[in-house]
């Protein structure tokens, strides 16, 4: 009745949780209220386990222990996002539990569990109720009250009564997701979870890259990369703003790449491509209108990783990611995404840049890997996104050398606090200051709404021009000028003496002079306003006013 998990069955655990999230990854992204375009929840959950399952998959062996370090080290370095993190957390701590052992009893693998919910809480900071934290505390409390009361199967059956018992009062505790109607998507995110490990319980195997139905699901989960002709697979929406004819896009995307699938449909052009320049097709779909949803895959990594040797991608992602020989005391690596913005951040000394930001949240692995190419003892790194910190701060534990993560939400703070960096001053003190300089920045964002949504007491419509100030919403409307005028007055342009604004995709000459008109007037030409061209995707403007 009470019979063991070892390392073959955890495997099978492991795919097949990947596989169910993958599998419903739309779903997840579809809980997500707020009309900014992110890095959604279900993305984030799904490339983590799907690099994990990537680094089990070549693994034979039947104790659980060897399982689960491996997991738990994969999770951590594939970990995108706060609920990728989170997530490796919560297995990592289960890894620490289970290493010992060839196999373990239910009684071993609720103390794993219970053990994996301490590190997470102990490890977030302020961990807030009514998220992916509370439905797994839930959860780990009824295996504990469980274990060896009934079979496996039952006690999978328990346990996931529990976790959506727990998901279906996230709501109660949390405003937001009470007055959208929504349970938690990181929650929901662990359900699926947990459903994929029952399913391996059961003698089921999900496979990776399944379609299932969802509320909103992506048409492109399907697609097969095998044909890597066109090294990018890349995918987004184009949020109409013209009446443009779509096969003009269509003809022109046939013309550098293969595999398209364009679907026109109500104000929205869903667009599939394989191609070796994804930036060419994101610049010709932003003639139609706001872009959203925009993922793009490297499939000749993906090739490479799924047909080498767990020895062979070990061996390759060390000689790529190992650390150089440090030549200097401090260094910076920065987060950013745009061209001009990643050389404002070179042209004031940053060794090396990680390509991500608020659609696009790097993994661990991919901070971890610039961090050892910086040829310094000492290495700043300013993640310049809210949903970036954790994975940077995971980064730092996992390599010798001396990390000190500045908590940078922005990428005006992130250039503020490289301005207030002092080479002559010991890390401790450029630390302190450069931390306390991020309070002297006031950061703005022009962008679009990514769903018709109601926010802090705010209608969205999806498309409509959104601006922010300080991460707070500031306005929303069609009308440019209307939407500026008062991003200005929240950020303070009045009293500012300088204000530098970055313009990415979909800005224009345009835009570029209402824009700096209306500053000008805020500041009754006192701030030193200057445009750069950042090229980010997303935001049409990146603002900072100090």
């Amino acid at each position: 009745m009470n019979q063991k998990i070892d390392g073959i069955l955890y495997k099978k655990m492991l795919m097949n949780a990947a596989a169910k999230v993958d599998a419903k990854k739309q779903a997840l992204n579809d809980l997500n209220v707020f009309p900014v375009p992110d890095g959604d929840t279900g993305t984030n959950m799904s490339m983590t386990l799907s690099y994990c399952a990537r680094e089990l998959e070549p693994m034979d062996t039947s104790k659980i222990g060897k399982i689960a370090e491996k997991s738990g080290s994969a999770l951590i370095r594939g970990s995108h996002g706060n609920s990728g993190v989170i997530t490796s957390l919560l297995f990592g701590g289960m890894s620490k539990k289970l290493r010992e052992h060839s196999s373990v009893t239910q009684e071993e693998f609720a103390e794993a569990m219970k053990a994996g919910v301490e590190k997470a809480y102990a490890v977030v900071n302020k961990p807030a109720e009514g998220t992916i934290l509370t439905v797994a505390r839930k959860t780990a409390e009824a295996a504990v009250e469980n274990a060896g009361k009934a079979d496996l199967e039952t006690f999978f059956k328990t346990i996931i009564a529990a976790a959506k018992a727990a998901l279906d009062l996230t709501p109660t505790q949390n405003p937001v997701l009470a007055k959208a109607g929504v349970v938690d998507a990181g929650g929901k995110g662990y359900v699926y979870i947990l459903d994929g490990m029952a399913a391996a319980v059961r003698g089921e195997t999900l496979e990776l890259g399944s379609v299932e139905e969802s509320s909103g699901g992506s048409v492109f989960d399907a697609f097969e990369t095998e044909d890597i002709t066109f090294g990018y697979c890349t995918e987004f929406i184009i949020v109409r703003e013209n009446d443009k004819d779509s096969a003009i896009i269509r003809e022109f995307l046939s013309g550098i790449g293969d595999s398209l699938v364009l679907v026109d449909d109500e104000g929205m052009i869903k667009i599939h491509v394989h191609t070796n320049n994804p930036g060419k097709a994101l610049e010709e779909a932003i003639t139609y209108g706001a872009l959203t949803s925009i993922k793009i895959e490297n499939m000749r990594q993906q090739h490479t990783e799924k047909v080498f040797s767990a020895e062979e991608a070990e061996n390759a992602r060390k000689a790529e990611n190992g650390p150089v020989e440090p030549t200097k005391e401090f260094g910076f690596v920065a987060v950013a995404a745009g061209q001009g913005v990643m050389q404002v951040f070179r042209d004031l000394g940053a060794d090396n840049m990680v390509e991500g930001g608020q659609t696009m949240n790097p993994s661990t692995e991919d901070i971890l890997a610039a961090v050892n190419r910086t040829p310094a003892n000492t290495v700043f790194v300013l993640p310049n996104n809210k949903n970036i910190i954790m994975a940077a701060q995971q980064a730092a534990e996992l390599t010798e050398r001396r990390v000190i993560v500045i908590p940078t939400k922005t990428v005006p703070q992130g250039l503020t606090a490289m301005m207030n960096f002092d080479g002559s001053a010991s890390a401790e003190d450029n630390e302190a200051a450069m931390t306390e300089s991020l309070s002297s920045v006031r950061t703005g964002h022009v962008t679009y709404a990514a769903r018709d949504s109601e926010f802090d007491g705010m209608a969205f419509k999806a498309g409509d021009y959104l601006a922010m100030a300080d991460g707070k919403f500031s306005a929303t409307g069609r009308d440019f000028e209307e939407v500026v005028t008062k991003l200005a007055e929240d950020l303070g342009v009045a009293s500012s003496e300088v204000v530098t604004v970055f313009s990415g995709e979909g800005a224009d000459a345009i835009l570029n002079g209402t824009l700096e008109r209306i500053f000008n007037d805020a500041s009754s030409g006192m701030a030193d306003v200057s445009i750069i061209e950042g090229g980010q995707p997303v935001y049409y403007y990146i603002i900072g006013a100090e």
